[in-house]
């Protein structure tokens, strides 16, 4: 009985590297769409979403099946919960590089107003705390998960530097860029947000493996890095 219940973990883990593996190719896809203005390749984005969709499904249906007829304690309890928390957080991000899909787009037609340049740093920031976040849950890897939490600080520089070249440097000077700053401005945000989804789940892997509340209070990371 034992043994089955490690194999369902073990499946229940290997689902959920899937998942972020899914996730990250999402977002990756998603700024190379904007790169380019590749329309088509935006909107077969757009329609992959579902796949996504469908196995947050699968995970969350055989998390519970585990809930019921396993009835788990400690740890496997705290893990199976975690794990149905992380993959609401991951089909967000999904959605997130949807919503960049969609700002590909909103910009068919023109040209980019400026070379895309802290927007890919950006984009490289998300993908690896979304995948240091995973390996941090499957692995419980308090550290790890702590250098996740650090990083959100650089998320939010690079966004902020976005913002304020696009707002200062064009739309200010010139309001006719604004149709073509905007979806750019909006694209920082969304990148921004899939970092803040990693957090989140860093800052669970960190409760899951200490009991240690660090939501809010980064000041208790101090010291990693």
């Amino acid at each position: 009985m034992q043994r089955h219940f490690d194999d369902e973990l073990a499946e229940l883990k290997t689902e959920i590297l899937r998942m972020g593996a899914m996730v990250e190719d999402a977002i990756f896809k998603s700024v190379e769409a904007l790169k380019s203005l590749n329309v088509a390749d935006a909107k077969r984005l757009i329609v992959d979403d579902k796949l996504i969709d469908e196995l947050e499904l699968k995970i969350e249906e055989k998390s519970l099946d585990l809930l019921a007829l396993q009835q788990p304690m400690a740890v496997d309890l705290r893990f199976i919960a975690m794990t149905m928390k992380i993959t609401t957080e991951l089909e967000r991000m999904a959605d997130l590089a949807v919503d960049i899909a969609q700002r590909v787009l909103d910009l068919a037609g023109k040209p980019l107003l400026k070379p895309l340049i802290d927007i890919p740093k950006l984009t490289v920031v998300a993908q690896n705390m979304m995948k240091d976040a995973i390996s941090a849950f499957i692995n419980k890897d308090a550290d790890l998960a702590g250098k996740v939490i650090l990083m959100d600080p650089q998320a939010d520089d690079l966004r902020n530097a976005i913002q304020q070249e696009l707002i200062y440097d064009y739309m200010a000077k010139n309001s006719e860029t604004a149709t073509r700053a905007v979806p750019l401005l909006l694209v920082s945000r969304h990148l921004e947000r899939i970092c803040d989804h990693a957090t989140n789940i860093a800052e669970d892997v960190i409760y899951l493996c200490s009991a240690q509340v660090v939501k809010h209070h980064p000041e208790k990371l101090k010291g990693q890095g």
